[in-house]
């Protein structure tokens, strides 16, 4: 009788989200059907580089043709069904294009002064921490007691 080896194999929806930085404005989301901002962002496509999906979202979401996306950290958690969410982190300041809205939600520049006084959503604040420091990499969320609950990680 052989012992018997566990899967290390899980089910991840990959996506991706970037801000994108114009000297003191960051670019802004809102999200259709929600009631807050978030930063740009969308799933990863078959077949498709990580990097070309970030450059093809951000595309689609607000009409700008991005370059020289960094990849910064990941948001991650685990669904109630098990499957992994993972949320890949970038930033850029080069972009060219004409600013538009998509049906995902309107898009507009807010200044980072700013950002405290406006509604976002979806732990984007601890996400700027992501985006604006080396301090941490991955904002984790885990169920506790049936609720989930987030922490930042370096």
């Amino acid at each position: 009788m052989g012992i018997e080896k566990l899967s290390r194999k899980t089910e991840i929806e990959l996506t991706n989200m970037c801000l994108i930085c114009d000297g003191s404005k960051v670019l802004v989301q809102e999200k259709a059907g929600t009631n807050g901002l978030v930063f740009p962002g969308g799933h990863v496509e078959e077949d498709e580089s990580l990097l070309e999906s970030v450059i093809r979202e951000m595309k689609e979401e607000t009409g700008l043709t991005i370059e020289n996306p960094i990849a910064c950290g990941f948001k991650d958690w685990i669904q109630e069904d098990g499957t992994r969410y993972l949320v890949l982190l970038y930033k850029t300041d080069k972009f060219s294009g004409e600013l538009k809205s998509s049906e995902e939600g309107r898009v507009f520049w807010v200044d980072r002064s700013d950002l405290d006084s406006v509604n976002l959503i979806w732990n984007m604040k601890e996400l700027l921490e992501i985006f604006d420091s080396d301090r941490y990499s991955e904002f984790f969320f885990k169920i506790k007691n049936g609720k989930y609950k987030g922490e930042l990680l370096g």
